[in-house]
């Protein structure tokens, strides 16, 4: 039977995949890429095959994009600020940031947590400025395996490698005369970041093969969701190149430091999916309202906007009421409004039973449902397993 690896932050997702997927294929999954790179070496792959198999997809990938960059182009040319949903003070000041910088050919650093938005932040900055009508060009650092990023990025003529069976554009040269964000910048090993900086210092690429380099008119973005500072002390990260991205930093506020814009936001992703799914929603009942007001989101709007997403799918209802909102929110509002019990902790009770009664109790709130309660608690299903295991609860 063949096998599929599936390697994804939203355990919901990997749940949803597996169950679509396991009748045909042997189907593992984790959301963590070391973990997948263990499961990879635990089993018996071709590693050649599989480069040359990345090698095909990614090929077909990069056609697939310059089709698709023409088509956003095309439908983004009338991309203002208004995508942006939010009347917060804080992002006023982002706002203020991107009409300063937006006609500016000099390169900007956006920072901000995973979910934050830090991609529309690009897009804004790119189709509200002079070169809106050249392409937008986005490269996923974090997504594209390290012996493949070179040519990724460069491009390639015919030959240069074994599997190279015609020549292709590298995302510079694709960027040329418009915007190259380098999303997840911090995830890019350092050797390849020595070559990043090379091009941002000569404004020139060389394909691989070729020997003829090819000037550039770029407009650079960053973006990430680490300290890259931090990242530099931990050698992680290289400070010249460091010194080069954030010659303007923009900071995307996470969600819980702008919740005035929750109920905006709510209603936006209300009124999108309404559409969608061909429903008649009217609005959020104020019970619900509360929950979602009163929650941190540490995945950020896009957090937010998933929870919409299922409660719209979900609901039979004109509103939406507490009953379609996920488990972990109720729970968030119960210990806020103080209407859970509390765990008695004594002093002088060991960590090991504190804990023990927290993960529990928890477990109990949820009615065992452990993708819930592993994600409240902030630790991840196999931890969860583990220790109900110990405790002779699973």
């Amino acid at each position: 039977m063949n096998k599929v690896l599936i390697i994804d932050d939203e355990p919901g997702i990997l749940t949803a995949l597996k169950f679509a997927l396991e009748d045909e294929f042997e189907v593992d999954i984790t959301t963590n890429v070391h973990e997948g790179l263990e499961i990879i070496k635990n089993k018996n792959i071709d590693i050649n095959s599989l480069k040359i198999l990345m090698r095909k997809a990614l090929d077909y990938r990069n056609l697939s994009e310059e089709v698709e960059d023409l088509k956003r182009n095309k439908s983004e040319e009338k991309f203002s600020m208004d995508e942006i949903v939010s009347t917060s003070k804080a992002m006023k000041n982002v706002f203020d940031v991107i009409n300063r910088v937006k006609d500016l050919d000099i390169n900007v650093l956006i920072s901000g947590e995973s979910g934050t938005g830090k991609e529309l932040i690009a897009k804004a900055i790119h189709y509200t400025s002079k070169r809106n009508n050249k392409p937008l060009v986005n490269v996923n650092c974090a997504a594209i395996p390290y012996n493949l990023m070179e040519s990724e990025l460069f491009g390639y003529e015919r030959g240069a490698f074994t599997g190279a069976n015609q020549k292709m554009k590298g995302k510079f040269e694709l960027a040329n005369g418009g915007t190259l964000l380098l999303d997840e910048i911090g995830d890019m090993d350092i050797g390849m970041q020595a070559k990043i900086l090379r091009v941002l210092e000569e404004r020139m690429v060389v394909p691989l093969g070729s020997e003829v380099p090819i000037p550039l008119d770029i407009r650079f973005l960053a973006a990430t969701n680490l300290d890259l500072e931090a990242e530099v002390e931990k050698g992680n990260f290289r400070e010249d190149l460091l010194f080069r991205l954030k010659v303007i930093t923009i900071e995307v506020p996470p969600l819980r430091e702008r919740k005035e814009d929750i109920p905006i936001l709510t209603q936006h992703f209300l009124n999108k999916y309404s559409k969608e799914f061909n429903k008649e929603i009217q609005g959020v009942l104020p019970s619900a309202a509360d929950a979602l007001e009163s929650y941190d989101y540490p995945g950020n709007i896009r957090e937010l906007k998933n929870i919409i997403q299922r409660a719209v799918a979900l609901t039979n209802n004109e509103f939406i009421g507490v009953q379609d909102l996920p488990g972990e929110l109720l729970y968030n509002l119960n210990l806020k409004e103080g209407r859970k019990d509390q765990i008695p902790i004594y002093i002088g009770e060991t960590l090991e039973n504190i804990e023990r009664k927290v993960i529990l109790e928890t477990y109990d709130f949820f009615q065992k449902n452990k993708r819930r309660t592993a994600r409240t608690l902030g630790i991840s299903e196999r931890s969860l397993y583990n220790k109900l295991n110990e405790y002779n609860m699973d």
